[in-house]
């Protein structure tokens, strides 16, 4: 028996019209529409793209955007100048500096000058500080989409075996502390991990962010396993997880796509995350 897809597309299509609804019912109460600002630095290809993808979700929801463009040459210090103005701007709820930066700025000092309450992203270290001791705060993006993705299967996580592949600070460790925040027994993967494909082979839910293309076939995953596959990799101009979903999906219960499974709901949880920001902080 084949796996169920958990088809992020349809789910991210499903919360985001939620939040047009709540935005046209809530801003003539408040008296104003969210706002998310994006800092853009230098002309990535890929960062261009992300940016363009969230000016266009921002405006299908009918959220307000303004995308700020530096050159690659910007110094730290002018970055840090704009950062500060938008903490000071009343108008703007959310801020995102778009990663990677040039090699010349510091993105940690970057991350730490955004106002902890427009922090949308939820990198800044008091919202992580605050996800850790499970407080109320800004939580990462891709993480949040995860969770969401798996309570849609309807499946309960409290109780559950989840096995994490890789420790990232964007997607690994947050999301071990979020499951843990839901009662699972988390086990967090690495490139030293011992007896990998074991490990992998316990998890009633096994998520994998690697970033290592078609690496992960059935032999990893348990019969009727959750498996989120959070990989993307251009291989041969065509979007590659990190999983074998051919394979794999004849062994688990749920699975991912990949397009079209966590990342559409990275940049939904970040509207979500600005609609908090502009309606739901003292």
């Amino acid at each position: 028996m084949g796996a169920k897809i958990i088809d992020g597309k349809e789910i991210a299509t499903r919360i985001k019209s939620s939040l047009k609804s709540d935005i046209q019912r809530l801003a003539p109460i408040r008296g104003f529409i969210p706002k998310l600002a994006v800092i853009l630095v230098g002309d990535d290809p890929a960062s261009s793209i992300y940016v363009k993808n969230k000016e266009k979700a921002c405006k299908e929801i009918g959220m307000g955007s303004q995308v700020i463009r530096l050159d690659s040459n910007v110094t730290q210090d002018l970055l840090l100048s704009e950062i500060h103005r938008l903490n000071n701007d009343k108008d703007t709820h959310g801020i995102l500096v778009q990663l990677p930066l040039p090699k010349h700025i510091d993105e940690s000092v970057v991350i730490n000058a955004i106002d902890p309450k427009k922090d949308v992203d939820g990198f800044q270290p008091i919202n992580m500080g605050k996800l850790f001791v499970g407080e109320k705060g800004f939580q990462p993006c891709t993480p949040k989409g995860i969770i969401a993705l798996i309570k849609e299967t309807g499946e309960d996580i409290m109780g559950k075996h989840a096995v994490i592949m890789g420790r990232s600070n964007i997607v690994g460790k947050p999301v071990s502390i979020m499951l843990l925040n839901e009662n699972a027994t988390v086990t967090i993967c690495h490139s030293k991990t011992q007896n990998l494909k074991e490990l992998a082979r316990s998890a009633d839910i096994l998520i994998i962010a690697m970033g290592r293309p078609e690496t992960i076939d059935e032999e990893y995953i348990k019969t009727g396993a959750i498996v989120i596959d959070v990989g993307t990799t251009r291989v041969d101009g065509k979007l590659k997880g990190d999983v074998v979903f051919e394979r794999a999906c004849h062994k688990a219960g749920w699975i991912t796509p990949v397009p079209g499974g966590v990342g559409p709901m990275t940049i939904t949880m970040l509207l979500k995350n600005t609609m908090q920001a502009a309606y739901h902080n003292e």
